[in-house]
């Protein structure tokens, strides 16, 4: 078995000692044991879709589907547990309760409207 010689690409910006890694524009500068690499970024890793923290006063939708009829108002007081929506997938009728307590500040969807897998369906005060 032989050794191959791992290439290592001079940067125009130098590192520092105590930097392990930087991002410089679309690529990766990682330093690893005096050794210098240089990654270049995918168009798929750019285009992904980024994390964000979820927000508990936003309903999302967990599967596509049609809204049979939606039991709230805006500005109506809910409580935990009280009913939502009846949402239509697959056939089967699927009842939607308030995780929180809250005032419904906005409604995003109306009775007979289809919607897609995390779409934004409620938000709450």
């Amino acid at each position: 078995m032989t050794k191959k010689k791992v290439e290592t690409e001079k940067a125009n910006d130098p590192l520092e000692d105590n930097d392990v890694s930087k991002i410089r524009f679309s690529s990766l500068m990682l330093q690893v044991q005096g050794a210098k690499y240089k990654t270049l970024l995918t168009k798929k890793y750019k285009n992904r879709k980024k994390w964000k923290n979820p927000d508990i006063n936003q309903m999302f939708s967990d599967i596509p589907g049609t809204v049979v009829k939606i039991y709230v108002e805006e500005g109506q007081k809910v409580k935990e547990g009280d009913l939502m929506m009846v949402l239509e997938a697959m056939k089967m009728k699927n009842k939607i309760y308030f995780p929180i307590d809250g005032t419904v500040k906005k409604i995003y969807v109306k009775e007979e409207e289809r919607v897609p897998k995390g779409f934004l369906m409620i938000e709450l005060k």
